[in-house]
């Protein structure tokens, strides 16, 4: 496994230069872990990182640093960093967070260009043809990004990828993506219809009540696989 990684975080010193910062580094094992290349719970190896990337101690630590603020890493006492492993009540905390903001991005809407939702409705069909319920689920992340860049605020933003980050940890320790995934290709696609009408008010009332059901989906299947509560 360790070999399998390394050679492919060797292949993204492409994307560091000499000049490299942390949050560059950052991105990158940011990418990694929502992957499944290191899965929640993996502790992460400062020497053999450093090797496959090719960067500095202090580098990798301001990375890490990084990475554990957004709530993708923690640092364990005596034992290293380890991709972290959510609870039942992070679970809820991120759809409360969520239903603030991708819900108050389409409150009182003007009318916009909705491509970019479009793009990843089509992208999340074609996925599912293909029976890839990985790329449905990547597919979905930036169907719920697009919906917060509505709001044209670049916090909000860069909020919302943070907590899609976080909640990719969850996705990545359920077995059945499909199950995970499957319903909500056609809720999306008639969210991004309701948006593509101009009724804003409407898509608003059946993102609240698709972040009910994805919650209460999500809470549940996790329970069963983690024991979580």
């Amino acid at each position: 496994m360790t070999d399998e990684w390394g050679t492919r975080l060797a292949g993204d010193r492409a994307l560091l230069d000499r000049g490299s910062t942390a949050e560059r580094v950052a991105d990158v094992l940011r990418q990694r872990i929502t992957e499944g290349v290191f899965l929640p719970g993996t502790r992460l190896s400062e020497e053999n990182l450093r090797e496959a990337l090719g960067i500095s101690r202090n580098t990798l630590r301001e990375a890490f640093r990084l990475l554990s603020h957004e709530g993708l890493l923690e640092h364990q006492l005596n034992r290293g960093v380890f991709v972290r492993l959510l609870t039942s009540e992070d679970i809820r905390d991120l759809y409360a967070i969520r239903r603030i903001l991708e819900c108050g991005a389409l409150r009182n809407l003007p009318a916009v260009s909705v491509e970019t939702i479009k793009t990843a409705i089509e992208a999340a069909d074609e996925a599912a043809v293909r029976g890839d319920w990985s790329a449905v689920g990547t597919a979905n992340m930036r169907f719920h990004q697009a919906i917060a860049d509505l709001a044209g605020s670049r916090r909000v933003s860069e909020a919302v990828r943070a907590l899609l980050a976080e909640l990719r940890l969850v996705f990545l320790v359920l077995a059945d993506p499909r199950l995970l995934h499957e319903p909500y290709v056609a809720v999306n696609r008639k969210l991004y219809e309701l948006l593509a009408a101009g009724d804003a008010a409407a898509a608003e009332e059946a993102l609240q009540r698709y972040f009910d059901d994805a919650e209460a989906q999500l809470l549940s299947a996790y329970a069963t696989v983690n024991g979580a509560h």
